[in-house]
């Protein structure tokens, strides 16, 4: 499989880590980029060949991932239009770009999956939503899926517009997971406890929860209220939550994600966007 990343960011680092080797040489991978430095980094850790603009390799590819900043995306569609004649699989990793605007702007294209990826994808623990425009092959679903799966789990939807509340969730959701870890590792300190020694607990605590829930067959309710006796001191902490309307706080905050995700979607993809 000849793949091709316009974009070499993070997100982009991150899936080349994950298929190089593995699901593809990384002789088989091209990264186009505007920074020199970026694409010497890496070239030397994965093989991978680069250019600071499109060129042939980009037409010869049989998937080309779309890793730029979506504010860049209206740009790079219409350089690439014309290097589509090989039929390769898109794959968007740009949030807030729709579907019907990246089909517009290339020219009617429809072989393109759009996708939500999180920042776990770094350390190949990542999960990412997914789903099909009307042109793309069984095949070419298979490959997204096998590409996205080098960085972690896949969600396939239905419908497009589902592509919002994952951002919110799962795209936006590790700032949330870090927020909440910021926020314990203060109250350790407040406490008495040192900066390193808050750090050590809230880390622990969290990726311990984690991976409670991930592997009981219980449901995420069932497992809290295991550890909340009647007044006792998990009992206390949560009741201060309810009370401080904390739950509804990330409900309302993860649905403002999705309307922005919306929004944005609206404003890049518009006329003048």
């Amino acid at each position: 499989m000849k793949i091709t990343f316009i974009g070499g960011g993070n997100m982009a680092s991150a899936l080349i880590a994950g298929l190089a080797g593995q699901l593809t040489a990384g002789a088989n991978i091209h990264v186009v980029d505007p920074n020199p430095e970026q694409l010497a980094r890496l070239a030397d850790s994965f093989g991978v060949s680069t250019a600071t603009e499109a060129d042939g390799k980009v037409a010869a590819s049989d998937v080309i991932v779309l890793a730029v900043k979506p504010q860049q995306m209206r740009e790079v569609a219409a350089g690439l239009a014309p290097r589509l004649g090989g039929q390769p699989l898109l794959l968007s990793i740009a949030a807030g770009i729709r579907g019907v605007d990246l089909v517009r702007w290339l020219g009617g294209y429809g072989a393109i999956v759009r996708t939500m990826p999180n920042t776990p994808a770094l350390i190949g623990r990542g999960i990412t939503g997914m789903v099909a425009m009307g042109g793309v092959t069984a095949a070419q679903k298979k490959a997204a899926d096998d590409i996205m799966k080098a960085v972690g789990a896949t969600v396939w939807l239905d419908d497009e517009a589902l592509i919002d509340p994952v951002t919110a969730v799962s795209g936006s959701g590790p700032a949330y997971v870090f927020y909440f870890i910021e926020a314990m590792q203060q109250a350790a300190q407040e406490l008495g406890l040192t900066a390193e020694q808050g750090k050590q607990l809230a880390l622990a605590t969290f990726a311990g929860a984690s991976q409670l829930a991930a592997q009981s067959p219980d449901e995420v309710s069932v497992l809290r209220e295991r550890v909340t006796s009647k007044g006792g001191t998990t009992h206390a902490a949560l009741m201060s939550m309810e009370q401080s309307g904390v739950r509804q706080a990330i409900i309302e905050a993860v649905k403002a994600a999705s309307a922005r995700g919306r929004e944005l979607g609206e404003q890049l993809g518009g006329d003048g966007g």
